[in-house]
């Protein structure tokens, strides 16, 4: 379905691009052609997935914290600098925490929502005023969650991510006169650095979890950057306010409280 040249003079930025699934997204982007920018908060460990990306083709970094506009502002005149323009928006920066919603504080529900929603829609606002409205083009990838059904456990993200599918929809109807796509992936239990965060207790929930999944396997970061690459791609140029889900049918056969019972065990 791909080729070396399905990204071909495209110009890619990935957000938390230095790790995990957005590693796995920018690496395949570079091998089909693409150049790619990688941006996230901490500048050292950016610059050393960078190093290791440009074996697949031409990676520039630029540090940048997607709950501040001004830092966005920063990483557009680089990429104007560097490239001139740009083609490709994969939202993937984010973060949470495991916490029963009675648990959550301020602090920590502003703390999610801010960056997963509001990061979000500045990075797709800020980007998309910059480069694809003027140049009538342009396409959007937001990496979500498995948020069909909620998410017991992490509520703030649930929220935040599933203001983002509805963000999507909205922009994917307001911006269509400027040729701007935007879409979702939803990934489940994804085997990547970020499953190393939990304790003990709740990676083996999702040992267990894994029979349950109707595939009997968790995703891998590939299959993640499979779809994102799909959907960036024109391939699916007709494809537009969509979610496509990464699970193996997981939203639609799994007990979703399996993670809120781990976590009362603690109490």
């Amino acid at each position: 379905m791909f080729d070396k040249n399905t990204f071909n003079n495209k110009i890619a930025l990935v957000s938390g691009g230095r790790s995990g699934i957005g590693f796995a997204i920018a690496k395949q982007l570079l091998q089909l052609g693409a150049k790619v920018v990688i941006c996230s908060r901490k500048a050292e460990l950016l610059e050393k997935a960078a190093n290791e990306l440009k074996e697949f083709g031409d990676c520039d970094f630029k540090a940048c914290d997607i709950r501040k506009t001004e830092e966005i502002k920063e990483l557009i005149e680089h990429i104007k600098k560097q490239f001139g323009n740009l083609d490709i928006l994969i939202n993937n920066a984010g973060g949470q925490f495991p916490a029963l919603s009675e648990m959550i504080n301020d602090k920590g529900w502003n703390a999610v929502v801010n960056n997963n929603l509001n990061g979000t829609f500045y990075m797709t606002r800020e980007i998309s005023t910059a480069f694809f409205m003027p140049q009538k083009s342009g396409v959007v990838v937001n990496i979500i969650a498995m948020i069909m059904r909620g998410f017991p456990g992490m509520s703030h993200t649930g929220a935040a991510r599933a203001g983002v599918e509805n963000l999507t929809k909205s922009l994917a109807v307001e911006w269509s006169d400027y040729n701007i796509r935007l879409n979702c992936v939803a990934p489940g239990i994804i085997e990547s650095s970020g499953l190393n965060n939990y304790p003990a207790q709740i990676q083996e929930m999702f040992q267990e979890a894994k029979k349950a999944i109707p595939l009997h396997r968790f995703g891998t970061v590939e299959d993640v950057a499979n779809a994102v690459c799909f959907l960036a791609s024109p391939l699916s140029s007709y494809i537009t306010g969509t979610t496509l889900y990464v699970d193996g049918a997981q939203h639609l056969n799994y007990d979703t409280m399996g993670l809120p019972k781990i976590m009362k065990s603690f109490l």
